[in-house]
């Protein structure tokens, strides 16, 4: 009976040890993540600076479903009501240099203009000019001038804060459409593939 009483006793204080082991465990900070750790210090520039790193997230994505879509398939409209793959990528160009123009008072480029008949080559080259149009001219635009007063595509009451959230909610905005045409076609959006 002692025998089995000390038994009982040292698997109890077994479990003890490895329970209270545990909960210690359990309130200490994960160290192996592989996520960055969110900074305590206030962020210079909030809303441009996240502007800036969308459009960077948004170019390589936004370039990436302009490529992957077939030449052949630029002339796709999910209904007839809807606009062509091709006026899609001709509209994102245009919107890009247009409010990128605005928010930082550089003169949008001159080039040749972009038409929905033009062929893939020329409408993801645009597609590309514009994104680094856009990186050039919101190098140096901070949030110093956010409450100054603009009218977005001449006619829209705004703010260059405003203009800054429309380019980002915009670019967003196209690139769901862009993928929602990729994916009816058969083809995954660049963020819907497997990692590699």
């Amino acid at each position: 009976m002692n025998c089995v009483r000390f038994v009982l006793l040292l698997a109890v204080a077994l479990l003890t040890v490895i329970t209270t082991r545990a909960q210690k465990d359990e309130t200490k900070p994960l160290a192996t993540t592989n996520q960055a750790q969110a900074s305590t210090a206030p962020v210079a520039n909030p809303v441009s600076s996240f502007v800036k790193q969308q459009l960077t997230r948004y170019n390589k994505n936004m370039v990436a479903a302009a490529e992957a879509m077939p030449a052949e398939k630029y002339s796709f409209k999910p209904t007839p009501e809807m606009n062509t793959f091709a006026h899609l990528t001709m509209h994102i160009a245009e919107g890009n240099n247009a409010l990128c123009s605005q928010i930082s008072g550089t003169p949008a480029p001159t080039g040749e203009k972009l038409g929905e008949s033009d062929p893939k080559d020329k409408l993801v080259a645009g597609l590309k000019a514009s994104f680094d149009f856009c990186a050039t001219a919101l190098a140096n635009v901070d949030d110093s001038k956010l409450s100054e007063p603009m009218l977005l595509f001449g006619r829209v009451p705004s703010s260059r804060a405003g203009a800054l959230v429309a380019l980002s909610s915009g670019f967003a905005d196209h690139y769901g459409a862009q993928a929602i045409y990729l994916r009816l076609n058969g083809i995954l959006p660049p963020t819907a593939q497997p990692k590699k």
